[in-house]
């Protein structure tokens, strides 16, 4: 079973969450974190969130961190250093859930809580709590088409290839594709969620001069802009994540027409709460928690205004705007920013 929760970003002085502040409580629990992905603002951010979380709670007296750039194998390795340390709890972004069931499996079992955050697992055992991948990427694939005229050429910049979280938004935009046959996929490439990759990439696209009516990015976004400015390549519709850098740009790039779909990095804190409520006895009702996403578009008033309100100058350009969840994240604006975790 699976619960859905519809994602309203909070903003800088949001009150209730100033209110929340650090607990003064003892902590008694040690978080392990397992990442596979460094150099990626979303990535940087869920860290981050996950560190902030954990000293607002008041309840973490350590956190276990293994932040790599790293394959399955190196990510099981980390998961079974993380069981060897004795941790409680296992927040897990994964980087192939067939690649790390072993591993999670072997943490239940020695009675550590598991917690897989941003993509789905398929150890049973695992709780996930999760941004809705498919959805994502069907809001803006449907979309991007829709402003394409339903006809034309797409470049398809998907996320790592082997992550869940990519094969699940593959599947929403494939479903947006089958809703317009006019429109095709001019290439497909992987960016592997890497910023300098992914601007590359569609740089060598445009030398070949193949013309192209729309791009649809997996969270990598404000360099392919900035790649297309640069090589006064055509500004066709673009659709992103809601990282502070595209979300600016939506707002401030003459003639570009796009939309920001929300993909909250804050899912790391979201998952060191859950942890923590798994620790305290309070297990929920479902296994997997599903945050949706929101579309923020710039070709109509109401898009507009959206964005204006969401756009979070002082972050970094790779962070996406939405730096908490509602009912699931505690910790100040200033917490996540300044990145320390318990004892830091």
């Amino acid at each position: 079973m699976k619960k859905y929760l519809t994602m309203v970003p909070l903003l800088a002085g949001a009150a209730f969450l100033a209110s929340m502040g650090a607990s003064s409580a003892a902590g008694k629990y040690t978080i392990g974190i397992s990442n596979t992905v460094q150099g990626n603002g979303w990535r940087e951010e869920m860290v981050c969130a996950m560190k902030a979380q954990a000293l607002a709670s008041g309840e973490v007296a350590k956190l276990n961190i293994a932040h790599r750039n790293t394959d399955a194998a190196g990510q099981l390795e980390d998961i079974r250093n993380l069981i060897s340390a004795k941790v409680d709890a296992i927040v897990v972004n994964p980087a192939d859930p067939a690649g790390i069931k072993a591993g999670l499996e072997e943490a239940t079992k020695a009675g550590i809580v598991v917690v897989a955050v941003d993509q789905a697992v398929t150890e049973p055992s695992a709780y996930i709590i999760s941004n809705n991948q498919e959805q994502y990427a069907y809001l803006g694939a449907k979309w991007l088409f829709g402003q394409m005229g339903g006809k034309g050429e797409v470049f398809y910049m998907r996320g790592a290839a082997g992550a869940s979280a990519d094969s699940d938004r593959d599947k929403g935009f494939k479903k947006a594709l089958a809703e317009f046959p006019d429109v095709k996929v001019a290439q497909e490439v992987f960016t592997g969620w890497q910023q300098d990759q992914a601007k590359q990439q569609i740089l060598s696209f445009l030398s070949t001069g193949t013309p192209i009516n729309g791009i649809w990015t997996s969270g990598i976004d404000n360099v392919i802009v900035d790649a297309l400015v640069e090589s006064q390549a055509p500004l066709v519709p673009i659709v992103g994540a809601d990282n502070a850098g595209f979300v600016g740009q939506l707002s401030s790039v003459k003639g570009l027409v796009g939309a920001a779909v929300t993909n909250p990095g804050s899912i790391g804190g979201a998952g060191v709460t859950l942890a923590l409520q798994i620790l305290d006895g309070k297990k929920p009702a479902q296994q997997t928690v599903l945050v949706e996403p929101q579309l923020w578009e710039n070709a109509t008033d109401e898009g507009k205004a959206k964005l204006k309100a969401a756009a979070d100058p002082s972050l970094s350009p790779e962070w996406p705007v939405s730096i908490s969840i509602p009912d699931w994240t505690t910790y100040t604006k200033d917490q996540i920013v300044a990145c320390k975790g318990p004892g830091e």
